[in-house]
């Protein structure tokens, strides 16, 4: 195993202090490095509050900020963060107006945030992401992962939330904002977690996983590796079907850490011709690594559809650490 690390104990914690100390202008880090926040939070305003696993940088705390989130709690690599870190975050956050928790479905996340939710006193709603076409259940999840489409819903319910919305306002517009997102990815590579020192599955140099989870989790199948056209082809095909709809959409390429830009811009290229043939028309992009899976090689394409409130509420300002535009 290659890593640029010092000690696999410290992995996470020296990250985080070089984290927020590159970003200190936004950014504070909690006590106990429990939670990442906002530098300044806008009293009366719903706070936003997410959190996972680390090793999907910048998913999580690269959203904290302006127009998307108010805090993030980092677990350790590919492990929910747990109930206390959420409560301090709410505590650090919460300036009357309530909370609301955006989680990832995947069963350590939905648990220890609603754990979370019932030992605080404080008014919370959940959105729960469930965006991943490519199996119905897996082994960390009931229902589908929730995977790039996260990101989607961070950031127009954040812009929303920074508009003034209320809390229930925000839930819904949350739940409709997942209802119309749909993703799937392909690996390339496995990924290697650093406490363990090597990959979390084999795969053959002319094999491609169809349909893998962010954390390296089975995926459909096990093919042989095929041209970029072919691969979309199915990916887009299986988000179309499921989305059952024709109109405007955005579209995400969404690099799972491994795999260069050159790449993810070419898999954009063939998504949107794929995308024209169902009917559906890309009006808005995102490419990048945005929701990792460490070092993976591959890739995931998500796929919102559009509407007036959901255009808005991307187009508005942000400025986070990973995700910064104006007007």
């Amino acid at each position: 195993m290659k890593k640029l690390i010092n000690d696999v104990s410290n992995v996470l914690s020296e990250s985080l202090s070089g984290f927020v100390s590159a970003h200190a202008d936004i950014l504070i880090l909690g006590d106990e490095q429990k939670f990442v926040r906002r530098k300044f939070l806008k009293p009366g305003k719903v706070a936003l509050l997410s959190g996972g696993g680390s090793g999907h940088e910048p998913l999580h705390a690269g959203f904290v900020g302006h127009g998307m989130l108010d805090a993030a709690c980092p677990g350790q690599v590919f492990t929910s963060p747990t109930p206390d870190q959420m409560i301090a975050a709410s505590e650090a956050v919460d300036t009357g107006a309530g909370i609301l928790f955006i989680v990832k479905n995947y069963e350590g996340d939905v648990m220890n945030f609603d754990m979370a939710r019932e030992m605080s006193d404080r008014a919370i709603e959940t959105v729960i992401t469930d965006d991943d076409v490519a199996v119905e259940n897996s082994l960390y999840t009931t229902g589908r992962r929730g995977v790039a489409g996260t990101l989607v819903v961070e950031k127009v319910v954040g812009a929303a939330a920074e508009q003034g919305a209320a809390l229930g306002v925000l839930k819904a517009l949350g739940d409709k904002v997942n209802r119309a997102t749909r993703s799937m990815g392909v690996a390339l590579t496995s990924c290697t977690v650093p406490a363990a020192g090597k990959p979390t599955f084999a795969i053959g140099d002319t094999e491609m996983e169809v349909g893998v989870g962010i954390h390296g989790e089975p995926g459909r199948r096990r093919v042989a590796l095929e041209r970029a056209d072919v691969i979309v082809e199915e990916m887009v095909a299986a988000i179309a079907g499921d989305l059952g709809q024709k109109g405007d959409a955005l579209l995400f390429i969404n690099g799972f850490g491994g795999t260069p830009a050159m790449e993810l811009y070419l898999m954009y290229n063939a998504a949107e011709k794929q995308l024209a043939k169902h009917g559906i028309r890309s009006k808005r992009a995102l490419v990048g690594n945005y929701v990792t899976s460490l070092d993976m090689a591959g890739c995931s394409i998500t796929v919102t559809l559009l509407d007036d409130e959901i255009v808005k509420g991307w187009d508005s300002p942000v400025h986070t650490p990973a995700l910064r535009w104006a007007l």
